[in-house]
């Protein structure tokens, strides 16, 4: 996806959306959109979402710089060998289930046209425990960090519209070195490279606050 890694057949497999829905959880009342479900046909890209869907929280889990989750086939594939159980598109909340794209590897900043939409790569997910309630297993967040395989949100910068088989093309990268596994491996392994991360000029300001504290 990038000119070290250009990929030709990187795609779009399904788009996925959900509304949040009530859960309990040792007595207490939490609200979540992870479950997600493939929809056929386009869907508009626009906002802070994707049509049809919503987030709960978008303090935590939405707003400009987290409007899309995309996760690789490739990765649910691993995933299917190691649970020893077929995993679906939208099985970890994600907006985007994509091909062909190496998502550890993106670069802060860099944009992808899918579809008619241009998103822009912005930071890994980092589970929290409503993946554990959506897997079953509440220590699933602990395996999800440690198999490193993040996934990767998007902002929205041209709106548009985007549907299963569409191409996912690069169209920016930008001249730094802070992918998306950098950010999660700064913070989870070792927090003395966390300058690292203010190389990326779009670096979320969350992020940004981190990088600069830690």
């Amino acid at each position: 996806m990038s000119a070290a890694r250009e990929v030709t057949t990187a795609e779009v497999v399904s788009v996925n959306v959900g509304r949040p829905r009530e859960f309990e959880l040792k007595g207490k009342v939490f609200t979540s959109a992870i479950w997600k479900t493939p929809v056929t046909g386009r869907l508009e890209v626009r906002g802070v979402n994707i049509a049809g869907d919503d987030q709960a929280d978008r303090a935590v889990h939405g707003g400009y710089d987290k409007a899309v989750y995309a996760y690789a086939r490739e990765d649910y594939s691993w995933w299917s060998d190691q649970l020893g159980v077929l995993l679906e598109p939208g099985t970890f909340g994600e907006n985007l289930t994509i091909s062909g794209v190496e998502a550890n590897e993106a670069l802060v900043g860099e944009r992808w046209r899918a579809g008619d939409a241009v998103l822009e790569v912005t930071q890994p997910r980092l589970p929290c425990f409503k993946l554990g309630i959506r897997m079953g297993d509440q220590n699933f967040p602990h395996k999800f960090s440690q198999a490193a395989r993040w996934g990767a949100y998007l902002a929205i910068v041209k709106e548009g519209d985007v549907g299963a088989g569409d191409r996912i093309e690069l169209i920016h990268s930008p001249d730094h070195h802070v992918t998306v596994g950098l950010i999660a491996r700064t913070y989870y392994q070792d927090h003395s490279r966390a300058r690292e991360l203010l190389a990326a000029s779009s670096l979320p300001q969350g992020w940004r606050e981190w990088a600069e504290k830690a």
